[in-house]
């Protein structure tokens, strides 16, 4: 059941039209759909589906079947819905209808950047150790000042920004 799931969840059309699936734990073989054959499909932007929804019509379905090829004012409103019915699965406004799926992914998504959060915390506690003593203002200022008595990159880089004459950086 839960390879059929999965399977499901990728895409019917993506698998071979041969593959039976073993059903867990059961001796006997499930029954794979023939992909060769249109599928339906619930969409806004496929109006008419290329395959109706029931499959294995009713003898109760059959007869209503029958009785759609007559005219149409004979037909209950309740027989014109189940016609409906037969044909599609949900309606537009059915299909519109809002869900509550937008509060799961957020939630999923709070979740793992706050896990995401716990995990940076737990790296810098536990497998970086401590911030180094070269990250210090003091050090920084040290190694800047440093880099400055040596001229580093004096046409384009950090000596360059720096009036020596002053001793302080250009304006």
């Amino acid at each position: 059941m839960l390879a059929s799931r999965a399977f499901s969840l990728i895409g019917r059309r993506a698998l071979s039209t041969s593959i039976c699936l073993r059903a867990h734990g059961h001796a006997g073989v499930v029954k794979a759909e023939d992909f060769s054959l249109p599928a339906y499909v619930d969409r806004r932007d496929v109006p008419l589906p290329e395959a109706a929804f029931v499959k294995q019509l009713s003898a109760q379905q059959k007869a209503l079947k029958e009785k759609e090829k007559a005219s149409w004012t004979a037909l209950s409103v309740d027989e014109k819905v189940e016609l409906y019915r037969i044909k599609f699965n949900e309606t537009y406004a059915e299909m519109n209808k809002g869900t509550n799926e937008w509060k799961t992914v957020l939630g999923g998504v709070l979740f793992f950047l706050g896990l995401t959060g716990v995990i940076l915390i737990w790296q810098k506690i536990y497998m970086y150790g401590p911030i180094p003593h070269t990250f210090s203002d003091e050090w920084v200022s040290m190694q800047t000042k440093r880099m400055l008595d040596m001229r580093i990159n004096p046409v384009e880089g950090i000596s360059s920004q720096w009036d020596f004459e002053k001793n302080e950086w250009k304006k």
